[in-house]
């Protein structure tokens, strides 16, 4: 039961941190075309915490990829081991069981 109960808990974390990157690639997308910029107070309040949760949690990954130029696939990869680890923690609980 407590194993079910933290699987969830880590799904939840998993699934703001997704939904995090999805927020920084599109705010990414309306910067870099001018729809919205950063002199808006509310635009550079969510850019500036949406890297600093992400930031950390990206740089290892930046730094193992090799250099793509103007396109950082990190996100991507950040999302396909995130759902590695979540794939891996509900067969663990189903093999517990």
């Amino acid at each position: 039961m407590f194993l079910y109960t933290l699987i969830e808990i880590v799904s939840l974390l998993i699934n703001v941190i997704v939904v995090a990157v999805i927020i920084q690639f599109v705010l990414s997308l309306l910067l870099a075309f001018n729809v919205v910029n950063r002199h808006n107070g509310f635009v550079d309040a969510v850019w500036t915490a949406i890297n600093a949760i992400l930031e950390p949690i990206l740089r290892p990954i930046r730094r193992i990829m090799p250099a793509t130029g103007a396109i950082d696939f990190s996100p991507m990869v950040l999302i396909i081991l995130l759902q590695i680890v979540m794939i891996v923690l509900r067969n663990v609980a189903i093999a517990a069981t």
